[in-house]
C-alpha cells in the first residue's frame, strides 16, 4: 500500500515522484523499460536543454490559453535552475535563452534520481502496468504484482518516440476513466517537400542556416536544416506544431533575416564581384550552388536592377510542405 504510485520514469515522473516523496508520501515510481529519463538523455544532443530562461505561458499551445499559467507560476524555470545549481551542475546559455549542461545530460538524470532517493521513493524498472481500477483505493496490476494507493499519477508521455518506450498507455487510461481525449496530432516534427523541389533539398542535405520561417500568422526565427527529405531544425520543428496533420501547406523562409539584399545590391552597385562571390558573404557555398542561375556568374556592376532584385527575392523561399512524421 502506497500513498502515491507514479507510472512513467521520464522527466515528469521523476519530478512528480521526488516532490511527493519529499512531502512525506510513500511513493513508488514504475517504469516499463529498463532505464529512466531516456528523453532527457538524448535531449540537447546529449547535453540536455533542461529549461529556457524566457519560458512563459505564451510558449505553450492550448485551446485554453490560461492552462499553463498556474503551473508555471507555482514552479518556475528559475526554481529548476536553482535545483541544478544546488547540484553544482555547470551549464551555459545558447540561442534564445536555452540552457544546456556543460557536461552530460546524465547529470540531470542523476540529479532527479537523487531527489527521488532523498524522498525515499522506490523505483521499479521493467515493470509493466496491465490494469488500473478504482474502488476505495486505486489498484494497479503490474507484471510484478498488484499495488494499491490513494493516488496514481500517469506520467507516461505521448507517442513521440516509440523506440524509446513511448506508447498510448496514458490515453487508454484517460478513456477508461471517462476523460475526453482529443485526436493526437504530430508536433515538433520535420517537414517534407513536394517532389518537384526535392532534388534541390537532397543536394542541400546537412546545410543549416539562420532563417525566419512563416506559416499563416505565425513565425519563428531560428536555424533551419535542409534534409534529404525536406526540412528540419528548430524553426521548422516549432512551425510544425501549428500545421494540420499530414495537410499540404505553404510556408515561407527568409534566409537573410538580418539583411535587405536588394539594398545591399544597391550599395554595392559598382562592385566588380560576381553575384555568386558576393553572396558568399551571406550564404554557404552549397546553398549558392543550389540557388544559382546563369546570372550568378555576372558581375554586379554589369547586371540590371530587375535581375539583381529577382536574385534578392529568391532569398525568400515559399514551399509546399507537409508533416514528415511518417518518415520514421
Amino acid at each position: 500500500m502506497y500513498d502515491v504510485i507514479v507510472i512513467g520514469a521520464g522527466a515528469a515522473g521523476l519530478m512528480a515522484a521526488a516532490t511527493a516523496g519529499k512531502r512525506g508520501r510513500r511513493v513508488i515510481l514504475i517504469e516499463h523499460t529498463g532505464k529512466v529519463g531516456e528523453k532527457i538523455r538524448i535531449s540537447g544532443g546529449g547535453r540536455s536543454n533542461f529549461t529556457n530562461i524566457f519560458a512563459s505561458p505564451k510558449n505553450y499551445i492550448s485551446r485554453n490559453q490560461h492552462f499553463a499559467k498556474s503551473a508555471l507560476a507555482s514552479y518556475t524555470q528559475h526554481d529548476f535552475i536553482k535545483l541544478v545549481e544546488s547540484y553544482n551542475i555547470a551549464y551555459h546559455e545558447k540561442t534564445l535563452g536555452q540552457l544546456f549542461c556543460d557536461g552530460s545530460s546524465k547529470q540531470i538524470i542523476n540529479m532527479l534520481l537523487t531527489e527521488c532517493q532523498n524522498g525515499q521513493v522506490e523505483v521499479q524498472l521493467n515493470c509493466t502496468v496491465t490494469n488500473i481500477t478504482k474502488g476505495e483505493h486505486f489498484k494497479v496490476s503490474t507484471s510484478d504484482g498488484t499495488l494499491s494507493a490513494e493516488s496514481v499519477i500517469i506520467a507516461t508521455g505521448g507517442l513521440s518516440i516509440p523506440l524509446m518506450g513511448a506508447s498510448d498507455f496514458g490515453y487508454k487510461i484517460a478513456r477508461q476513466f471517462g476523460l475526453k481525449v482529443l485526436a493526437t496530432q504530430p508536433a515538433l516534427v520535420p517537414l517534407k517537400v513536394a517532389p518537384p523541389t526535392l532534388t534541390m533539398f537532397t543536394a542541400l542535405s546537412g546545410v543549416s542556416v539562420d532563417a525566419i520561417v512563416s506559416y499563416r500568422d505565425v513565425q519563428f526565427r531560428e536555424n533551419i536544416l535542409f534534409t534529404h527529405r525536406g526540412l528540419s531544425g528548430p524553426a521548422i520543428l516549432q512551425i510544425s506544431s501549428y500545421m494540420e496533420k499530414f495537410a499540404k501547406e505553404e510556408i515561407a523562409m527568409n534566409l537573410l533575416p538580418d539583411f535587405d539584399l536588394k539594398n545591399e545590391f544597391k550599395i554595392n552597385r559598382n562592385s566588380k564581384q560576381t553575384v555568386a562571390n558576393f553572396l558568399k558573404n551571406y550564404f554557404p557555398n552549397r546553398l549558392i550552388e543550389a540557388m544559382a542561375t546563369p546570372d550568378y556568374g555576372g558581375r554586379i556592376t554589369e547586371l540590371k536592377n530587375n535581375i539583381l532584385f529577382k536574385i534578392a527575392d529568391s532569398a525568400t523561399f515559399k514551399f509546399e510542405v507537409q508533416h514528415g512524421v511518417n518518415f520514421h
